[in-house]
């Protein structure tokens, strides 16, 4: 207990110093919340545009999809806010800033997340959650206690995935250190991809990104459990509500991954 003590305290201090340095100049802070608010609608404008040619997008109306996309966007900024800045992990082993990190008595991954965490991100998620609480508020929803409930744990499960991608995608680095457009095909553009239901795209994609990476349970089958509806590709409709499931699996294989990584890393000096 007090070892965990001890390490807790360790990186409270380390995610504190962050917070601090990030917010001694608050105009120039201001500025980076602006601009990092201004990201999810520059794409909401984008999903909206989509519905000024067509009334429906794959059988979905744009009140269905605004819910999908809340939840997706939800998710993506909180596990961006969290581990995102693991993609920086390329530059500690290109520079070896790495080895010091692993001689300290701390998580490797928990040290990384930390000493870059980057508070400016937490207005995407304001963002992100402000449309999910729009779009759910406005779509015809059921609401029954499951689908209150699905409503609180479906964005961090989502979140929890989105981690996993993270983390997996970015310990390529440890065997190819630019590696990092990669990684960010699939994170950034997992977030593209689970923004519009997956029925509008080709049977390829839909194996590969929506059931073989887990991109369906991030918004497509949540947001069918919200609005009662079933999926049109025919899934049952027990799957609208494995997301938790899904996302420990993710979470598990990405945490394989993660050690496997950290295990047969090599100094830049050996």
């Amino acid at each position: 207990m007090a070892e965990l003590t001890g390490r807790w305290h360790a990186y409270r201090h380390l995610l504190g110093a962050q917070v601090r340095s990030q917010t001694a100049y608050r105009a120039s802070f201001a500025i980076d919340l602006a601009t990092n608010a201004f990201i999810p609608v520059i794409d909401l404008l984008a999903l909206l545009a989509t519905f000024r040619v067509t009334p429906t997008l794959g059988g979905f109306t744009a009140g269905d999809v605004l819910v999908m996309y809340g939840l997706s966007a939800s998710a993506f900024a909180l596990a961006d806010l969290v581990v995102g800045n693991i993609e920086r992990i390329r530059i500690y082993v290109r520079e070896g800033l790495l080895d010091a990190i692993l001689i300290r008595p701390l998580g490797v991954l928990a040290q990384l997340v930390t000493v870059d965490f980057t508070l400016r991100r937490i207005a995407r998620l304001i963002v992100a959650l402000a449309v999910l609480v729009i779009a759910v508020t406005r779509a015809d929803i059921p609401w029954t206690p499951a689908r209150v409930a699905l409503l609180g744990w479906a964005p961090i499960a989502g979140a929890v995935l989105f981690g996993a991608i993270f983390v997996a995608g970015s310990t390529v680095a440890f065997w190819w250190i630019e590696s990092g457009e990669i990684a960010s095909s699939f994170t950034y553009g997992g977030r593209d991809f689970t923004s519009y239901p997956i029925n509008v795209y080709g049977q390829l994609f839909r194996r590969l990104f929506a059931y073989g990476l887990g991109f369906a349970f991030i918004g497509y089958y949540p947001a069918l459990a919200l609005l009662g509806r079933s999926d049109p590709l025919g899934a049952p409709d027990w799957l609208r509500w494995c997301a938790p499931a899904a996302s420990i699996v993710a979470a598990t294989a990405a945490a394989i991954v993660w050690r496997f990584g950290v295990r047969h890393y090599r100094s830049t000096g050996s």
